[in-house]
């Protein structure tokens, strides 16, 4: 590993490693990994923390660094990405993951997702596509390539075809949502942030995460991630 720390400057004043997103980088290849790490180091509200060359680096780097987010590889040698993701998640389940690979096979992505990841990006993506990716892991808020994004709805449609809605254990308890409630699940199944779905439907930043949360509640879920994948399992 190798540790990176940069202070930045923004509106004319220091940010605190406190309002600091705190980033580790997991890439097995090492003018990527660089690259990455001079890129993001370059922004702001990113701390660049540390970096690994494996999962069982990452592993490590997590448990010593306590990142806010790990960009991670998926095909890295000693430990590929999903087991590394599980590992950390065990350990602190606070960190957010985000995959960025090249690849896009369906039993990939499905591992990922179902390991914990909170987003999944090709290498393809633009900048803005991963500082985006980064930024809403922070804020909870899950971030998949649209071409990801589609190989999980069709995924969740073709299981819903064999499995009723009925045989899902808990179904009968859930408190059912009101029109608004739905508005924002809607939203959030688009892989919309908080910010993006406040503005569209005309409430303030702070509604919108107070009826995520209540979302939560009443259908017995965990992340915005589980939160988005029942949606779509449902379309």
């Amino acid at each position: 590993m190798v540790p990176v720390s940069l202070g930045k400057i923004a509106g004319g004043r220091a940010l605190s490693d406190r309002e600091k997103i705190r980033l580790v980088i997991a890439e097995d290849q090492t003018v990527i990994r660089k690259a990455l790490s001079a890129l993001l180091a370059l922004e702001e509200d990113i701390d660049v923390v540390a970096t690994a060359a494996d999962g069982e680096q990452a592993v490590a780097a997590a448990l010593t660094y306590a990142p806010d987010v790990i960009l991670m590889d998926l095909k890295m040698p000693r430990m590929d990405g999903v087991a590394a993701t599980r590992a950390i998640l065990a350990k602190a389940p606070q960190t957010r993951v985000v995959m960025l690979t090249t690849f896009d096979a369906d039993e990939l992505v499905f591992e990922a997702i179902s390991a914990g990841a909170s987003g999944y990006l090709l290498k393809e993506a633009e900048e803005s596509e991963i500082l985006a990716a980064i930024r809403g892991a922070a804020s909870g808020e899950p971030r998949l390539s649209p071409s990801i994004a589609s190989k999980i709805l069709a995924e969740f449609r073709r299981v819903k075809t064999y499995v009723k809605p009925a045989a899902s254990p808990g179904v009968e308890d859930e408190e059912p949502l009101t029109d608004r409630e739905k508005d924002v699940l809607a939203h959030v199944a688009a892989g919309k942030g908080n910010r993006e779905i406040a503005k569209e439907m005309g409430l303030a930043e702070g509604t919108v995460k107070n009826h995520v949360s209540t979302i939560l509640a009443k259908l017995h879920l965990r992340s915005r991630t589980e939160l988005a994948i029942r949606a779509l399992s449902e379309r």
